[in-house]
């Protein structure tokens, strides 16, 4: 029997199917008697698919209760047709607040994201056509979009550095400021060291708070090397973190694939290394520390200034840790 919210995705796994292999073949089955927006209804009949031996297809036909009379998160028209569950959050500015909730893919998940320094330190500032530009505000609105796409997935996300009027912005230039926090509303410290502490410490009270959920810590950076020096974006983990390094392989696999489909006649030389940073070694939950970029070279200027290649960015992040989730479901 299905609980309010559940979804496509949910009736599968809870059916004992793996939802991404089989999502689309249960839309196929049951296309006349779904929503607009593939939603399932109270009291109908579905028909689940199974893959059986040369891959044939065989349906069962189970009845699917859905019980909808627990409060919803929010049901707001998208257009005359449909609506689509969302929730509100003005931390991603006020074109993206709303969040239409797509599936419940990583329901049970938590994310730890954390951008590069923030508050006083605004890491490395450069100047673009005359334009102060800074480190923390590119890793931030990428930390942004991926969050909104995760929780867009039903994943729990805890964005640990966070800016109350910045939002996720569609422009090359993002002015330097200085208004940072730490979660959940606390002063970042003009000290690096107690900086790193200060998040190090947020981020493994929270995951000892929820202490046996699937669970992973992304640290988005834009580094700062001489100006020649132009980077493609690679990842650090812990020595000594199986669940770390696969979480970096994948998210490295999803770069070098995005790239040979965008970039044929170019070879993506990011890497994948284990390294002894203070939150790589500090922090609790399987990590990934990514690097996206060198912001004082004008080539890595036009993958992190360009709005659509942040979003690109978040986006090929986001595919990474999907496959690093299905995976980590089939090793346990």
């Amino acid at each position: 029997m299905a609980g309010a919210g559940d979804g496509i995705y949910s009736i599968l796994r809870n059916n004992g199917f793996e939802p991404t292999k089989h999502y689309k073949a249960f839309i196929e089955l049951n296309k006349d008697s779904l929503t607009a927006d593939n939603g399932l209804v109270k009291g109908r009949t579905y028909r689940l698919p199974t893959i059986q031996k040369k891959d044939s297809i065989v349906t069962i036909e189970t009845p699917i209760i859905i019980d909808n009379t627990e409060p919803k998160i929010s049901d707001k028209p998208l257009d005359s047709k449909s609506t689509v569950k969302h929730i509100n959050n003005p931390l991603f500015g006020k074109d993206y607040a709303h969040v239409p909730l797509e599936n419940d893919m990583l329901n049970g998940t938590i994310y730890y994201l954390i951008s590069g320094h923030g508050g006083p330190d605004p890491g490395a500032i450069e100047t673009y056509n005359g334009k102060l530009i800074s480190e923390d505000e590119y890793a931030y609105d990428v930390t942004l979009r991926l969050a909104r796409r995760l929780i867009s997935y039903g994943a729990k996300v805890y964005i640990i550095i966070k800016d109350k009027n910045d939002g996720i912005r569609d422009k090359k230039i993002l002015e330097v400021d200085y208004d940072e926090v730490n979660f959940p509303n606390k002063p970042i410290s003009k000290s690096q060291k107690l900086r790193l502490r200060q998040r190090t410490k947020t981020v493994n009270s929270l995951y000892l708070k929820h202490k046996g959920a699937y669970q992973r810590l992304i640290v988005t950076h834009v580094d700062s090397r001489s100006k020649g020096k132009n980077i493609d974006v690679f990842f650090y983990h812990h020595y000594n973190s199986k669940n770390g390094k696969r979480l970096a392989k994948n998210i490295h696999k999803s770069f070098k694939e995005k790239y040979a489909k965008y970039q044929p006649n170019r070879i993506y030389s990011g890497s994948v290394k284990s390294r002894g940073l203070y939150l790589v070694k500090k922090t609790l939950p399987a990590m990934v520390y990514i690097e996206l970029g060198n912001i004082k070279s004008k080539k890595d200027q036009k993958r992190i200034l360009s709005y659509q290649n942040r979003k690109a960015l978040a986006k090929w992040i986001f595919n990474g840790l999907l496959v690093d989730f299905n995976e980590s479901k089939r090793l346990h």
